[in-house]
């Protein structure tokens, strides 16, 4: 009898530790799941890299000259050309630069900073006009690489003037709403309610809709 129940006992206190450690691992699996999960989010977002959010196009008239000097500065010869500039510039959100980090419990992904807006690119087309050469100091096929850097530091002059930095900040809700929308494909939930100005953003979107 007392080895039937010693058998017994044996199976419970079996029974127990098997327990115990298939709880003790399940728990470990869902919680490495879980930060893979997160982990695996995070570098989606990141992934989306460089979002743009305002175009703006502009046409611009640019003079150029350059004047080269010989024998001593005492002769001069003098290139021009008169160029119109039609170029695009995109500016954006490197969202490489965003703060956030995951809470693996409550599966939300916490976004503690947005970045200013940025000029992404600068596409220029130029075309000439009224081009004079001077006497030893004629176009070559390698000024129109730098007039191309000269007429995109000539739009990115004019970008402060032009209002596209101030339509970006506005816009930059559409951004976080992009991350939000992949952060819930896998039911996680974005918490921006540390950037006051995209709550106060969406809260007159809602009264407008």
């Amino acid at each position: 009898m007392d080895s039937l129940i010693e058998v017994f006992l044996g199976l419970i206190l079996g029974a127990i530790i098997m327990y115990w450690l298939s709880s003790l691992f399940g728990k470990k699996k869902k919680r490495e799941q879980t930060e893979y999960q997160s982990t695996v989010l995070l570098e989606k977002i990141k992934s989306v890299c460089k979002l743009i959010s305002v175009e703006g196009d502009f046409a611009e008239i640019y003079k150029y000259e350059n004047t080269k000097e010989r024998f001593l500065s005492l002769v001069s010869s003098k290139k021009k050309a008169l160029i119109v500039i039609n170029a695009k510039a995109q500016i954006g959100y490197d969202l490489q630069k965003i703060f956030m980090h995951a809470d693996n419990e409550k599966k939300i992904i916490v976004l503690t900073n947005f970045p200013e807006p940025e000029v992404i690119s600068i596409e220029p087309e130029l075309e000439f006009y009224d081009i004079q050469n001077g006497l030893f100091n004629a176009f070559a096929p390698n000024d129109l690489t730098q007039l191309n850097k000269e007429a995109k530091k000539h739009i990115l002059d004019k970008i402060p003037e032009s209002g596209l930095m101030d339509t970006a900040k506005r816009e930059a809700l559409e951004a976080v709403l992009l991350i939000e929308k992949i952060v819930e494909t896998i039911g996680w939930t974005l918490d921006y309610s540390a950037l006051e100005i995209f709550q106060n953003q969406k809260d007159q979107l809602k009264k407008e809709n």
